[in-house]
């Protein structure tokens, strides 16, 4: 990636670059840059009076000479991505070889030895408490919530990611920077030009949907986001810096008059300077969630203007190469994404759209040319009937064997897209279908005709891009001893397919994994209803396997939890009652459920062990218990750790709040419990998602 610019002068936004014709006399006799430093030659005022036109000219142009820089500048910019591909080169060995450690389980959970997911000899124990302390250190995630609206802080793995990055800038823009002289300043602005357009292939590598990164490093494009975010920042901080520096020699020596009015490089700098502060500052999260739709559009327009000025500005060839990579991997991108596109929709899908309680959606796309994808990725969604050239992120809330191979969406509405949807399928004369007819008899039915005695729902193009995400980037969550899949409100739509992938893989070969639990927090009981059918399906399968599977909702909001028209007294402190065969319970408290204020229902925060043997894990009449208030997730994971065999993986999906208490929660616990020094006590592996974007 190494480049070199002969006179690149004015570096990436606005500069020094002589005008065409060549530099105007007076350059530095013999200046020569040996380990940073000029010899005595070294360029200063001596020599020339700078009240006289002409001086002023020939000392205008020395200061502008850069080809004292070029070669010490040009190694730092090639010293930059030395770096970058040593992080990406420990990233990847340390993805594939957790990959190879995954797969080792599955072969000897296929051959029935004895605990497959704990570490056996001394380079996987080495490995497990390396990665403990690791996971120890970068799992937790700080931000005020009163502040997430507009700023949200990273989590600390991606926080001293950060600071590593930064740092490591600075040292590249100050080691072998310090020239005497009039040109003191100048070395600054010139390195800081360099290191600006040098991380021009990185801001599009860490953005591409069709990623190699991703694929090296096991991080998806959209968790690889926030550090384009950074690096398109740190850009801008460094051409900002460019600028400064530049300007401040010129002011010192009395040639900024001559540089705004001679050289074409300095409204060509400006000019890019000014867009890529608009692409920063639109960026920022309140106004590209405000209406993202336009934000998608108007970044990738600001990206290409940016792109013009930034060629107009550079003077020479050499580090053009830097804008001509990202340009190539742009429409390398673009070209993987379309030809995906136009074969995903060979066959163009038809969307079956059905409103659910608490304002969400569920949408089923029949005939679509997408048949393979992994549980827990997702794609860009876009309904034509809903937004002309608008696409959607969504996760596929199915799997490929499951609702005989169609794609389920489940979407909350907020506005724009998802609103539109959820109001054209309320507004619907024929939305009072069953929900039956959309989710099919039970996700792994297989007929589903959607034939019935209620009329046929209307049926909108579908265009699918994808898919994306987890399913290729992260864990195996069969491989692990023990799996806790947590979802809040809509976030189900990515825990289940991971139960529902699990519950097929345990019944048709051995697996590592002894037992899941799902647990999903939900503000009111009929929210049940959005994937009833695929949870009880789901346990049916795993109650015919090897492996133990508990569901178990939580309730938060509810001011009552269940219809008591026909209840049937299940036992102390619990019914079950007739909406969806669920047994509803509330924890310890030893009155009756309806007896309680809907006050002291919410402030039911009771913890659940329910860890059922593998021969009677659940039945028909009691496939998923409703607790009242919000789990002790803390006490959840404890225990579920403690009966794990080797190491256990837990998948969240929900609001940030639940994120961060998870996050923090199993670091703490692994830190308490000494996880792989010595106690005895196996890893856990932790993979949140969020519902930002």
């Amino acid at each position: 990636m190494a480049t070199s610019t002969s006179e690149m002068g004015n570096g990436v936004m606005s500069g020094g670059a002589m005008p065409a014709g060549g530099m105007a006399g007076g350059a530095m006799p013999g200046g020569s840059m040996d380990s940073g430093m000029m010899d005595s030659n070294y360029l200063t005022t001596d020599g020339y009076n700078l009240s006289n036109a002409t001086d002023l000219l020939n000392f205008w142009g020395a200061l502008l000479d850069d080809s004292t820089f070029i070669p010490v500048d040009k190694a730092y910019s090639a010293y930059f991505w030395y770096g970058i591909s040593i992080v990406i080169a420990i990233a990847t060995f340390i993805n594939w070889s957790y990959r190879f450690t995954l797969s080792a389980r599955m072969r000897a959970s296929a051959v029935k030895r004895p605990f497959p997911a704990k570490p056996d000899n001394v380079y996987t124990k080495f490995m497990a408490t390396m990665t403990a302390i690791v996971r120890e250190v970068t799992y937790p995630h700080f931000t005020p919530m009163w502040l997430s609206r507009i700023v949200t802080a990273p989590p600390t793995g991606i926080f001293l990611l950060l600071i590593l990055y930064f740092g490591f800038l600075v040292g590249l823009e100050l080691v072998q920077d310090f020239i005497p002289g009039a040109l003191y300043y100048e070395a600054f602005g010139y390195r800081a030009g360099w290191l600006s357009t040098a991380q021009m292939p990185l801001l599009i590598l860490l953005v591409g949907k069709q990623n190699l990164l991703a694929f090296l490093t096991g991080i998806s494009y959209e968790r690889l986001n926030i550090f384009h975010r950074w690096v398109a920042r740190s850009i801008w901080l460094y051409g900002t810096l460019h600028w400064i520096f530049m300007q401040y020699a010129w002011s010192t020596y009395g040639v900024s008059s001559l540089e705004r009015s001679m050289d074409p490089a300095y409204p060509t700098g400006l000019a890019a300077w000014g867009v890529l502060t608009w692409i920063n500052l639109s960026s920022i999260a309140p106004l590209r969630n405000w209406q993202y739709e336009f934000f998608v559009i108007q970044h990738v327009l600001s990206f290409m203007g940016f792109i013009v000025v930034l060629i107009l500005h550079l003077p020479v060839q050499y580090a053009k190469i830097y804008i001509y990579i990202p340009i190539g991997l742009f429409l390398v991108d673009r070209l993987i994404r379309g030809a995906f596109f136009a074969y995903n929709n060979r066959r163009l899908g038809r969307a079956i759209i059905s409103p659910l309680a608490g304002d969400v959606s569920k949408i089923r796309v029949q005939d679509s040319g997408l048949e393979n994808w992994s549980a827990g990725q997702h794609v860009l969604l876009s309904i034509p009937r809903f937004g002309i050239l608008q696409s959607h992120p969504a996760t596929i809330a199915s799997t490929p064997t499951s609702h005989n191979g169609d794609l389920i969406f489940i979407l909350k509405s907020h506005k724009g897209f998802t609103n539109r949807l959820y109001k054209s399928a309320i507004s619907s004369k024929q939305s009072s279908w069953s929900l039956k007819d959309i989710s099919g008899p039970s996700p792994h039915s297989p007929n589903d005709s959607g034939e019935s005695g209620n009329p046929q729902p209307p049926k909108h193009l579908a265009l699918i891009s994808g898919p994306f995400g987890f399913g290729n980037t992260h864990a195996d969550f069969s491989c692990f001893s023990i799996a806790m899949l947590i979802a809040g409100s809509t976030g189900v739509s990515f825990t289940l397919p991971l139960l529902l992938n699990i519950a097929e893989r345990a019944t048709t070969r051995n697996i590592p994994l002894k037992h899941v639990s799902f647990i999903w927090i939900i503000r009111s009981s009929v929210f049940t209803s959005w994937v009833a059918d695929e949870l009880r399906a789901a346990v049916r399968r795993m109650n015919k396997s090897r492996v133990g599977c508990d569901v178990i909702v939580f309730v938060t909001q509810d001011g009552g939890l269940a219809d008591y028209n026909n209840v049937r007294e299940k036992s102390p402190g619990c019914t079950c009652g007739n909406i969806n065969g669920i047994c509803y319970c509330d924890g310890d408290v030893p009155a009756p459920l309806r007896t309680q204020s809907s006050k002291q229902k919410r402030q039911v925060a009771q913890s659940v062990r329910q860890i059922p043997s593998r021969e009677n894990s659940g039945s028909s009449s009691n496939l998923m218990t409703v607790r009242s208030g919000r789990p002790n997730l803390e006490t959840m994971i404890w225990e579920m750790l403690e009966c794990a065999e080797g190491e256990s993986g837990i998948a969240v999906c929900g609001p940030l709040s639940l994120g961060m208490r998870c996050r923090k929660a199993v670091s703490s616990i692994s830190g308490q419990r000494g996880v792989h020094k010595g106690t005895g006590a196996q890893g856990v592996y932790l993979h949140v998602e969020g519902f930002h974007w």
